[in-house]
């Protein structure tokens, strides 16, 4: 009797194996307590990518001031870095020629006002001459001829003169506004022609960025675009800026546009020439199907590149799907999936080392 409850009890557990195997191998068991994961949700944000260009800083203000008169440099008043006020000298040119040409066309207005003295008194007195029949009219036309050439005579050598003090006073070369020297172009006893290149003034403390942008970018960038500005020179700092111009063509002998981006805070360590990384955000075309996830969530090891997906089945619950994935490349905000995602997906991004293709979890969003 004894024995064939024995073999009794050994069929009934075989039986309970055998419906447990039947249920499937991902049936929790009761009181079994399901791994939490973090998962990223995939949205139209998620395709907004960062690119990054090269350029260089320099005042908004910033002006190549030179002579507007040829001469001999007799004077450097200015060093790079220094800061001018209003009416402050910065280069001077040898006058010597200047003053000559000023005197020059001084003796020539005096002789001039002498000549149309003269002329008139002439005219005035052939007037009379004429009212008393003692002069033809042929006289009197020709003194009133006389009498008006000397006049304009009189109003030519007066614009001869103030031409003359206008060169003379272009030898001294000052500054219009409060402002630094940027760059400095000559040396004492150097010849410059007029409109050469003497120094470079920065004014004000608001400076821009210029960078090229490729033609498959730049229609997606506008007259106030937002922009974010970092520069190795003030390092662990970044500033905030908005396009100010966007060229219509491209820039002589390259396939880049130029674009101006203003940069909206101010500090001492800006200044002019600064090498700077401009970076905009640009958003993917939907149909495009490239997103950008947290680096956390790609696996990548000898079984290939893939992300675990969590399907979810209600009550927080979910299965973990792996899916493989193609790379794009490393932004600043995250990893490029240019294939292998996409709106809607629960990608996981925490706990992937301890999960599996099939795994029940329990969902946890990311903050």
């Amino acid at each position: 009797m004894n024995e064939q409850m024995k073999m009794l009890g050994r069929a009934s557990l075989s039986l309970l194996l055998l419906a447990l195997a039947a249920c499937g191998g991902d049936a929790t068991a009761p009181g079994e307590t399901l791994r939490p994961v973090r998962y990223f949700m995939v949205d139209a944000d998620s395709g907004m990518r960062v690119r990054s260009f090269s350029g260089l800083s320099k005042s908004s203000t910033e002006s190549r001031i030179s002579f507007k008169v040829a001469g001999t440099v007799t004077t450097v008043a200015v060093q790079i870095g220094q800061r001018l006020q209003a009416g402050d000298l910065i280069a001077e040119l040898d006058r010597a020629t200047f003053a000559l040409q000023t005197q020059q066309a001084e003796a020539a207005l005096v002789e001039a006002r002498a000549n149309f003295r003269r002329a008139e008194a002439n005219y005035e007195r052939t007037k009379g001459l004429y009212a008393n029949d003692n002069a033809s009219l042929n006289d009197l036309e020709s003194a009133r001829a006389s009498a008006e050439s000397a006049e304009a005579m009189v109003e030519s050598a007066s614009k001869a003169l103030e031409i003359a003090r206008l060169n003379e006073s272009y030898t001294r070369l000052v500054a219009d506004t409060d402002c630094s020297i940027a760059s400095l172009d000559v040396e004492v006893n150097e010849n410059v022609a007029a409109g050469q290149q003497i120094a470079v003034v920065s004014c004000g403390d608001q400076f821009e960025v210029t960078v090229d942008l490729p033609e498959s970018l730049i229609g997606s960038v506008n007259v106030g675009t937002d922009a974010t500005i970092q520069f190795g020179a003030i390092p662990d700092r970044t500033f905030f800026g908005k396009v100010s111009e966007v060229a219509v063509a491209s820039a002589a002998g390259t396939a880049g546009f130029p674009v101006v981006i203003r940069i909206l805070e101010k500090s001492a360590a800006l200044r002019s020439g600064l090498a700077a990384d401009v970076s905009f955000l640009f958003s993917a075309d939907e149909a495009d199907g490239t997103y950008v996830l947290p680096v956390t969530a790609v696996v990548n090891n000898s079984e290939g590149t893939y992300v675990f997906i969590a399907e979810p089945g209600g009550n927080g619950e979910a299965i973990v799907r792996r899916r493989p994935v193609q790379l794009g490349e490393l932004t600043q905000l995250g990893i490029e999936i240019v294939d292998g995602v996409s709106i809607g997906d629960r990608v996981i991004t925490a706990g992937i080392s301890v999960i599996r293709d099939g795994q029940r979890v329990l969902l946890e969003a990311d903050e």
